[in-house]
């Protein structure tokens, strides 16, 4: 018999019929070898399950403002059965320049995209990117560093605790939201000048200063047994994590594009945040997860680490 989930572990689990019941919700392409054009009112607020390529393929044209991108990182991993084989450098170059290709048609003049990977697939992403640079097809912005805490250590080499996320944009011309992704740290010596706080606001729950952003991120919790927004997908994202990306780059309304969206994390984020969303996902189990993390989110809008419309330090205290 399957052991009893302690009352306190919160990670999603569906039955056989919860699982029927939540992907009858979603746009299913996953017997198709060929997908008709699509239009936005198709598939906006919508998961589509199928292969990412082919529905990239027949997405609308200049739809989405923002794209946030996940793609399996190159090595071995298997996602819910399918197992994503690591490939030589030149083939993962082939490989993340064949879906970059087809996001791009997606997005608006003013979009940005985010690819987020670690540290090995990051060397072969950002050789393409430089190619797409040349072609004057995207501005590389910035390649962001968060802190992964999480994973087991290595015996004969350093532990991964980090990944890279690239910030793209299509052009000169694209959204960011300095103000919506300030972090609230504590000041620890609060400096005054006449007897006022100097460049600090002070609360009954202490004093605090909000920062801009860098592109190093060691706010970041990984989603573990005790978190609501917990699944089994062995590589997702925090939704925090996912909320800066939203906030920076994108305006309540806009249409954000996932082709590679795994549990949902991003679909769930921007529903939490005000926009609309697409979701592309090969898996039929993680569909599922995902249309029920968003019903979850019609009646709940909290997200982990973000509250007052600050980003809070790791460890804060702050839980909404």
């Amino acid at each position: 018999m399957p052991k009893e989930k302690s009352p306190l572990n919160k990670t999603l689990t569906l039955s056989a019929e919860e699982e029927n019941f939540f992907f009858s919700q979603c746009i299913d392409f996953s017997s198709c070898k060929e997908i008709p054009p699509l239009t936005v009112e198709d598939i906006e607020d919508k998961t589509l399950c199928g292969d990412s390529f082919l529905a990239l393929a027949s997405l609308p044209k200049n739809f989405s403002r923002l794209a946030i991108v996940d793609p399996p990182y190159n090595i071995e991993k298997n996602y819910d059965g399918s197992v994503f084989k690591s490939m030589s450098e030149a083939e993962y170059e082939d490989y993340t320049e064949k879906y970059l290709s087809l996001i791009l048609p997606a997005l608006t003049t003013d979009a940005s995209i985010y690819i987020c990977c670690d540290w090995k697939s990051s060397i072969s992403i950002s050789k393409v990117l430089c190619k797409f640079k040349e072609r004057k097809l995207l501005k590389i912005r910035n390649r962001i560093t968060w802190q992964r805490e999480k994973g087991r250590g290595a015996k004969e080499n350093w532990k991964n605790g980090m990944e890279d996320i690239w910030f793209c944009t299509r052009g000169n011309d694209y959204v960011f939201n300095l103000d919506a992704v300030k972090i609230r740290r504590r000041v620890i010596a609060p400096y005054r000048e006449n007897g006022n706080p100097k460049d600090w606001t002070e609360s009954k729950s202490g004093k605090f200063r909000d920062t801009c952003p860098s592109n190093f991120w060691d706010d970041i919790s990984i989603p573990f047994w005790s978190m609501a927004e917990n699944t089994e997908h062995p590589t997702q994202k925090p939704e925090k994590l996912i909320a800066k990306l939203i906030l920076a780059s994108s305006c309540p309304g806009d249409v954000i594009l996932d082709p590679f969206a795994g549990s949902g994390t991003s679909q769930v984020t921007a529903k939490k945040l005000g926009r609309h969303f697409v979701g592309i996902e090969k898996s039929r189990t993680y569909c599922a997860w995902a249309q029920k993390r968003l019903q979850d989110a019609q009646s709940d809008r909290k997200i982990q680490g973000y509250a007052d419309g600050v980003f809070w330090e790791r460890n804060s205290g702050c839980s909404s």
